[in-house]
């Protein structure tokens, strides 16, 4: 028997016609369709006409889901996985069943579609293009900050999912970490009241949440400290001079021009 396929397949993250034309096929050829939310997949579905069975695989039962659709897989049948909106894996289910997928050596085919991550980015107009997709944070006060402070002194832009219930308390969290950085605030992507409105954390705020949010914190514009003036000689001169042992005089001029310290040492002698 010949084994089934696994389909990875990227849904609309709002607008109905932002899917493809693969993912159309896709999901008209396959036997049947793993989704979150039946009843929001089969709204989809209905709008193009599609008709196939489907089958629930939402996060709280991401196990006993892959093991299901394994299943179906081992019995020839190939299925396509879809989240309510976006990529499969990227803060949606998925990742699990990939996993173990690959592992029982079925194939896995991706089909790429929409992402409010990269939408959102090229929305914002920021001209710096590194940036580290957090996603949505933890629930728990402990988790979020242990989470926030890996990312306090990284020069990158860091992006967030927001739900509406947690969009103020996340804004307040944001600036008691990483300070009064600049910040853009997405709503409702690629839908009718798609919005981008632009800040400075610490004093944006949102009066009344609606929708779901892709926060943009833009990377710190604070200048890096300065290098003293003067030769690495005159430096370590200037601190010997001014009482400080040469030992310590050539591990300071060290630290403060990003130097090894023998090096500094052959440079004064």
């Amino acid at each position: 028997m010949e084994r089934g396929k696994l389909y990875i397949v990227g849904t609309p993250i709002g607008n109905l016609k932002d899917i493809t034309l693969r993912a159309l096929e896709t999901l008209k050829e396959v036997d049947l369709i793993a989704c979150e939310d039946t009843r929001h997949t089969l709204g989809l579905l209905t709008h193009y006409e599609i008709k196939k069975p489907l089958i629930s695989y939402y996060k709280p039962k991401e196990r006993e889901g892959a093991e299901m659709i394994l299943r179906n897989l081992s019995e020839g049948k190939n299925v396509a996985l879809v989240t309510d909106a976006g990529m499969p894996c990227i803060s949606d289910p998925g990742s699990i069943l990939v996993k173990e997928a690959r592992e029982a050596g079925y194939d896995v085919v991706s089909v790429p579609g929409a992402t409010a991550v990269t939408t959102a980015m090229a929305l914002s107009g920021i001209l710096e293009p590194v940036f580290v997709f957090i996603g949505f944070i933890p629930s728990k006060k402990k988790e979020k900050l242990a989470l926030l402070s890996q990312y306090k002194d990284l020069k990158a832009s860091l992006v967030f999912y927001c739900s509406p219930h947690d969009i103020k308390d996340d804004l307040k969290l944001f600036y008691e970490v990483l300070g009064a950085r600049k910040v853009s605030v997405i709503r409702e992507l690629t839908k009718m009241y798609e919005s981008v409105e632009e800040g400075t954390l610490g004093e944006f705020e949102i009066e009344e949440a609606r929708g779901e949010y892709v926060v943009i914190v833009h990377a710190s514009e604070k200048e890096e400290e300065s290098k003293p003036e003067g030769s690495i000689e005159e430096q370590v001169g200037a601190l010997i001079a001014s009482g400080v042992s040469k030992k310590d005089a050539i591990k300071q001029v060290a630290k403060q021009n990003g130097l090894p310290k023998d090096e500094v040492y052959k440079k004064f002698i």
